[in-house]
């Protein structure tokens, strides 16, 4: 059965994309910690992100960071963050968030429904740094 992930890659889901290449894809975090919480994947359907292979780790990082600079532009912050958690959906991803330091602002507990408005235009704006 296919992961909640791979139905987003194929378009059965509704997402707003941010970024894409041949084997990895990043979208906006429909529950975000922060604004600009985007979440990174390979499109391979694999669920624990060490059982990639290492090309197929090596390129999801890249990509990752591509996206990285793009959100760190388009959102305020001091860094954007990286956690690999990966227990919710069993599918390999990469959360890129973007955070200040604030004690706090990268617990799970935090994450709330984001308005499809707001999604909609920090993707925009994060894609315009990626060209």
């Amino acid at each position: 059965m296919s992961s909640l992930f791979t139905k987003i890659i194929r378009g059965e889901i509704p997402c707003h994309k941010v970024a894409e290449d041949d084997d990895n894809f990043a979208f906006m975090e429909i529950s975000p910690l922060k604004k600009g919480h985007v979440l990174v994947i390979p499109k391979a359907e694999i669920d624990y992100i060490f059982d990639l292979e290492d090309a197929a780790l090596s390129s999801l990082m890249t990509f990752a960071k591509k996206v990285a600079h793009a959100v760190k532009k388009a959102v305020p912050c001091e860094k954007v963050a990286v956690i690999v958690y990966g227990l919710e959906v069993r599918h390999a991803h990469i959360h890129l968030v973007p955070a200040s330091g604030e004690a706090g602002e990268l617990n799970f507990t935090n994450k709330k429904r984001a308005d499809d408005q707001e999604l909609a235009s920090t993707s925009a704006a994060i894609r315009s740094f990626l060209k």
